[in-house]
């Protein structure tokens, strides 16, 4: 868990309604105390909020670069 940013588990996350996570700060969201994901919130000016979106993208293409499934492969596994 991060000391950096807050955390609430996967149910709670689940419960919100995307009016309430567009408020909520960035935060990190658990699953049986694990990591599951980091979800971030940009606020302030358009500047400010276009700079983290494009950050965000950045991070998010180096993680995807290492690994991972996308979307279609994953429903392919379940309609098997």
């Amino acid at each position: 868990m991060s000391d950096l940013i807050p955390s609430i588990t996967i149910t709670e996350f689940h419960k919100l309604k995307a009016s309430e996570i567009k408020e909520l700060k960035a935060v990190e969201v658990l699953s049986d105390g694990n990591h599951l994901f980091t979800v971030i919130i940009p606020h302030g000016d358009e500047v400010a909020r276009d700079f983290i979106k494009t950050q965000a993208e950045y991070l998010a293409l180096k993680a995807n670069i290492l690994g991972g499934k996308e979307l279609d492969e994953i429903k392919e596994k379940v309609m098997v």
